[in-house]
């Protein structure tokens, strides 16, 4: 096939059917779906538009002449439904599905199906939408205007009322969440979390998207397990701040390394106020503790390995946990020493053992030591 013959596919490829930026028609079947556009607008499902583009795609190869092809008609109306089995057999009840994927089906469905000159005509199509979308965000970049994403999209808090999402600060934690990591990019995960993102979602649907988009990418190199554990700090920070009440519901990790001792301190007082610590606990010097920890340690885990203790160890009232990872490792230091002489040093080299991953205590003592119940043995 000649450059020019790919040139006309490509301009004749079907632009309107699939491209989000046309208003999207309401959808004839019924179906409870809803495609996430890249702007992060949500619009109905209309799966005659995968038929109309197959159709275009197939007259842009084969001519306008076989518009009235009985093959044609069926094949789009067997590789349509196909498509549509692959995207919704997961969620059967309904749900969202963003336009890339739908496009992505579209292709593996060409291909399979043996129509690889349609395929190629489909390919050569996105691949020309995105480089015309690649330039026009480095123009509005270059002119200072704000992306659509800055001020389009807004979050739907706990009240009912809405707020614009804030994709800065996003983008500040997922590039702090990479420092310091080989073979891993922060534009990468800013992409695929912007994939998850839609206007109107709930707020607390933010970090958990953000996460997601983390893991997705261990596949490709196991350094993004601690990118992803380093996100979930960001939600766990948010959780735990907000349930004290100090004041301040969100911080980044350079933002907590200034104020972990004072959460801690909180935290130790309002644990033993819900019985939920021994009051004993009260009693240590708690700045010469606050003092001795280690912040940066939060930065060492494994996604798993963050996951695990947020599900079965930290300390939590109501189903919300307020016990952040260092003071998790205080904690259960401060119930190993709390009947030493100079308690808070011994507490101290616990914590420090505890904290670096040197030594790891039995699950009976990682869930009880200074609580009201120290059982700190299995048997």
């Amino acid at each position: 096939m000649q450059q020019s013959d790919i040139q006309n596919l490509v301009d004749a490829a079907p632009r309107p059917a699939l491209d989000e930026s046309t208003e999207s028609a309401p959808s004839t079947s019924g179906t409870p779906y809803r495609v996430i556009r890249r702007n992060g607008k949500v619009t109905v499902f209309d799966p005659s538009k995968i038929s109309v583009a197959m159709t275009k795609a197939f007259l842009a190869v084969e001519g306008s002449t076989a518009a009235a092809s009985s093959r044609i008609h069926e094949t789009v109306e067997r590789l349509t439904e196909q498509v549509i089995e692959g995207l919704f057999r997961r969620v059967p009840e309904g749900g969202t599905v963003h336009i890339e994927d739908i496009q992505d089906h579209v292709e593996l469905a060409l291909m399979r199906a043996g129509e690889h000159k349609v395929a190629r005509a489909y390919v050569l199509y996105r691949e020309e939408r995105a480089r015309e979308r690649a330039a026009a965000e480095a123009e509005r970049k270059a002119s200072g205007v704000p992306a659509a994403e800055d001020t389009g999209l807004k979050v739907t808090l706990e009240d009912g009322s809405t707020q614009p999402l804030d994709i800065q600060r996003i983008e500040a934690v997922i590039r702090e969440a990479t420092e310091g990591l080989e073979d891993v990019d922060a534009e990468l995960v800013l992409r695929e979390a912007k994939r998850n993102f839609f206007d109107g979602m709930n707020e607390k649907d933010v970090g958990p998207a953000v996460i997601m988009a983390a893991r997705t990418l261990i596949d490709r190199d196991v350094n993004y397990t601690h990118v992803a554990a380093r996100l979930l700090l960001d939600t766990l920070r948010r959780e735990a701040l907000s349930f004290l009440g100090s004041g301040i519901i969100e911080a980044t990790q350079a933002e907590m390394t200034e104020q972990y001792g004072e959460y801690f301190k909180n935290y130790i007082r309002k644990a033993a106020e819900l019985e939920l610590l021994d009051n004993e606990l009260t009693r240590y010097d708690l700045d010469r503790l606050a003092a001795a920890l280690k912040p940066e340690r939060d930065r060492q885990f494994t996604y798993l390995g963050l996951q695990t203790l947020y599900d079965r160890y930290f300390i939590h009232h109501d189903g919300q946990r307020f016990e952040l990872p260092q003071a998790f490792f205080m904690r259960v230091a401060m119930g190993l020493a709390i009947n030493e002489i100079d308690r808070e040093a011994r507490a101290i080299e616990f914590y420090d053992l505890l904290s670096s991953f040197d030594f790891m205590s039995s699950t009976p003592t990682l869930f009880n030591s200074g609580t009201l119940r120290p059982q700190l043995s299995s048997c």
